[in-house]
Parts: structure tokens; C-alpha cells; sequence
């Protein structure tokens, strides 16, 4: 059985993927799930699993499309000001500028509801198609 929104299909089959991802011990700088929803069913899909190669918010922005919306579910290696170090995890909301209106619209309405049933309290918005390491660390905490 789905779970459903409004807007969008989430499949609990994708939300114990989300878990599995966050129980999983990762000790590698950034690992990210990419999520993209399919326009003719309207459901959420697990595009592709970025799990090694990744070192930076960089690398991983640069694996992103230039004009399309996606959620990632992303574990990041975070340096706190003190020393300590830690892997939050949070929803990255990537939605650049060239994105279609229509796109932009869907994903925008499908964020919450996402972010809710994955069980990710942190969101990260990216529209202007950029995001460095320091920018996020700020927005993180760090």
C-alpha cells in the first residue's frame, strides 16, 4: 500500500529505502539518495544511490541536472567550530532556476509532505544552482 499526499505517490517500498539509507553507517564525506518524481504517474522514485566518489557538496551539486528539480536524502560529514564531528542527515531540496514552472510547482508541493514521511526534519533549499561546503556548514550548524 502507498502512502499518498495531494500532490504525489510516495511508496512505502521508497520510504524503507530512506531508512535502510539512514541506519547505514557511512563514514565517507557525503553520500546521497537522488529522488525524482515521475511526471505521468506522479510518483516519487529513487533515481540513484550516490554511495562512494563523493567529497564535497561540490562534487555532489555537479551530479545534479542543470534543469530539473530533485529531493536528495543526503548523510554528510560535518566539522563542528570545537572539533567535534558529525553526520546529520537532511533533505536537500535542489530546485535551480531553469526549471520548468510546472516542475518547480510539483516539487515545491511535494516537499513537505516528503520531508514528514521520510522522517528528515532538516531541509536544505538550493535554487540558484549552487551550494558550497562552507554555505552549508553554516546552514547545518557548524
Amino acid at each position: 500500500m502507498a502512502s499518498s499526499s495531494s500532490t504525489i505517490d510516495i511508496p512505502d517500498v521508497l520510504l524503507t529505502k530512506v531508512r535502510k539509507f539512514r541506519l547505514t553507517p557511512s563514514k565517507a564525506p557525503i553520500t546521497a539518495q537522488v529522488y525524482k518524481i515521475d511526471k505521468k504517474t506522479l510518483t516519487l522514485e529513487l533515481e540513484e544511490e550516490l554511495l562512494t566518489g563523493l567529497t564535497s557538496v561540490e562534487d555532489l551539486i555537479e551530479e545534479l541536472p542543470e534543469n530539473s528539480p530533485r529531493f536528495l536524502i543526503v548523510n554528510y560529514k560535518l566539522n563542528h567550530r570545537d572539533g567535534r564531528v558529525s553526520y546529520p542527515l537532511f533533505l536537500l531540496y535542489w530546485a535551480p532556476q531553469t526549471s520548468s514552472l510546472d516542475q518547480s510547482t510539483l516539487y515545491a508541493s511535494a516537499l513537505s509532505n516528503f520531508s514528514v514521511k521520510s522522517d528528515v526534519a532538516k531541509v536544505v533549499d538550493v535554487r540558484d544552482g549552487d551550494l558550497s561546503s562552507k554555505q552549508l556548514d553554516e546552514r547545518l550548524g557548524a
